[in-house]
């Protein structure tokens, strides 16, 4: 019955996704190793949260947020303006793997959102 499911629904709908978001941005803000992605953010981090958890939403299958409220991600043209590169791929995929490893979802689940993940992240590289 879970492959029935969207993945947003399996990683808990709304509050899941959020908890997911909420665990992701506090990784980065707290670990050291991720210091050069954090600095490409603003110091609240309140609008980065939204707008991940927006996106997020709609690419899990969830409520179409971000689409609803910015319209198409665009997300290697709306990340053009940030240097992100192997290093930054890297501490962006290192707290979205920690975040991840703290949800409650079997390890196939976590296994190919790892892999999507990766894949969207690398696809952001512009230097």
């Amino acid at each position: 019955m879970t492959s029935r499911l969207s993945v947003y629904e399996q990683l808990g709908g709304e509050a899941g996704v959020r908890k997911l978001v909420d665990q992701f941005y506090h990784i980065m803000d707290t670990l050291p190793e991720a210091s050069t992605i954090r600095s490409l953010h603003p110091p609240d981090l309140q609008s980065s949260r939204d707008k991940l958890f927006k996106f997020l939403s709609g690419w899990l299958g969830g409520p179409p947020l971000f689409m609803n409220e910015f319209g198409h991600p665009r997300l290697r043209a709306r990340h053009l303006n940030f240097p992100i590169g192997a290093a930054e791929r890297d501490q962006w995929m290192l707290c979205m793997s920690k975040a991840l490893a703290e949800m409650p979802i079997d390890k196939a689940l976590h296994t190919a959102l790892v892999s999507s993940l990766r894949q969207t992240a690398d696809h952001m590289r512009n230097k």
